[in-house]
């Protein structure tokens, strides 16, 4: 007889980060990015590079909301995890003026001490992406 497997507690992790960042809510992202964290954004847009720390990750989201109207979406499909990385893949929405896409991601975050210390974003379409995003 097998036993249902438990979900990796950075499954939990993670699927948290989304949901706040989803909401908006900074006091849970604080609670689940590690305060050294490093946010790497690929592509030719104005979001593309590396953010490090919570508030110019935070700051990011905010410019990020504003370029795409308040539009911008994640939806999680699934979530794997093991002791150091986190694989999710999503679908991203987002809307600018004329411009709108719809893209499958696959987000990789590292791991550390319970918190997301790195995180990697790679899209299905990076230049659908970029022409919503500019």
């Amino acid at each position: 007889m097998f036993e249902p497997m438990s979900e990796h507690p950075h499954v939990t992790v993670v699927r948290t980060a989304y949901d706040a960042f989803a909401k908006g809510d900074l006091t849970a992202l604080d609670e689940v990015l590690a305060e050294d964290v490093r946010w790497h954004l690929p592509g030719r847009n104005q979001f593309s590079g590396t953010y490090a720390g919570p508030p110019a990750v935070y700051e990011m989201f905010g410019r990020l909301m504003a370029a795409t109207e308040g539009s911008f979406r994640i939806e999680v499909r699934t979530v794997l995890a093991d002791d150091e990385h986190v694989l999710a893949l999503v679908d991203v929405t987002a809307r600018s003026g004329e411009r709108s896409c719809a893209v499958t991601d696959v987000h990789v975050c590292r791991m550390r001490g319970g918190r997301i210390a790195e995180f990697w974003a790679t899209a299905g379409d990076q230049y659908a992406l970029d022409a919503v995003l500019g």
